[in-house]
């Protein structure tokens, strides 16, 4: 073997092949965040979402009246006593109509009360909502602006709390259906009422 022969190297890349690693990477990783993204949205359930606020006292606030239904509206103050089933409901929300039967149901419980928080609404729609539906709720309060269920760390309407004292024991996102009654919910409230 002579002295060049043993010079001879592989050939270098192509400029061509570091361009495209280049030109491709970012399209790999945004590739790979879409597919794990992806991957996420089915998993998850709702109603399990975590709630910092389980076990704490129920934030301050004081909310007035649905116009135009009597009460005197809710606060945290009329919670504090008592276990309490607090709904956050809005007329514009489709599921709120599908869980309306068994907050119905719920209302002619009398171990509790059952009160709505009307979440961004207007009142007229709120009237023909609990007018077409019925009014299963004991108190009303009306949180115009968002700024409670804020507050009560509410991601979307419908969600429901069970408050015992004035303490959140318990946290339901999404509409109430047979099965979270079943499954979730009823056990909860059950346990509360003890």
């Amino acid at each position: 073997m002579t002295e060049t022969d043993a010079k001879i190297e592989a050939p270098p890349p192509g400029p061509w092949s570091r361009k495209r690693l280049v030109l491709f990477l970012p399209l790999a990783i945004f590739l790979g965040l879409a597919l794990l993204f992806l991957s996420q949205l089915g998993v998850r359930d709702p109603s399990k979402l975590p709630s910092v606020l389980i076990n704490k006292p129920v934030p301050d606030f004081e909310l007035p009246q649905l116009d135009g239904i009597p009460g005197d509206g809710l606060s945290d103050e009329k919670l504090a006593k008592g276990v309490h089933v607090v709904n956050v409901w809005a007329s514009w929300c489709g599921p709120c109509r599908e869980e309306h039967p068994f907050l119905m149901t719920l209302a002619e419980d009398e171990r509790f009360t059952l009160a709505g928080l009307n979440y961004k609404d207007a009142a007229e729609n709120a009237r023909r909502f609990l007018g077409a539906l019925g009014d299963p709720y004991a108190a009303i309060g009306v949180d115009r602006k968002g700024r409670t269920a804020i507050d009560w760390g509410v991601y979307g309407v419908p969600e429901t709390f069970i408050v015992k004292n004035g303490t959140i024991v318990h946290k339901f996102v999404g509409p109430l259906s047979a099965a979270a009654m079943k499954e979730n919910f009823s056990p909860a409230l059950e346990k509360a009422l003890q």
